[in-house]
């Protein structure tokens, strides 16, 4: 049983930043593998960004150098920074554990002129 609640999408040009954030309400938020996946259009959801208990991060080679995932375990929160945005980045993001079952509503990020 566990609640998350994505926040931070929006409209933004090519080029541009967002930053989104995610609220986790799970017990033992620090032992969790979290990540960022996001679903395009007509296409499979699929992980963008991973970070481990240790804070060990792992990306998708596509957003390599433009993403940053991160954590605060105090907070319970999980963190994109999506820098250098590209038309392809659109899509709806979701943050949830790795291998997690239940989605939240996920946010809205769109790059577009």
């Amino acid at each position: 049983q566990v609640q998350l609640v994505e926040s931070g999408g929006g409209l933004v040009q090519p080029g541009g930043s967002l930053r989104l954030s995610c609220a986790a309400s799970i017990s033992l938020f620090s032992f969790a593998h979290m990540g960022w996946y996001r679903q395009a259009p007509g296409k499979q959801r699929e992980l963008v960004a991973a970070i481990d208990s240790d804070s060990r991060t792992n990306y998708k080679d596509s957003v390599k150098g433009r993403f940053t995932i991160s954590r605060d375990n105090a907070k319970k929160m999980v963190y994109l920074q999506m820098n250098s945005l590209k038309p392809e980045d659109t899509a709806v993001y979701y943050c949830n554990v790795v291998s997690g079952r239940s989605w939240g509503q996920g946010t809205q990020v769109t790059v577009s002129t």
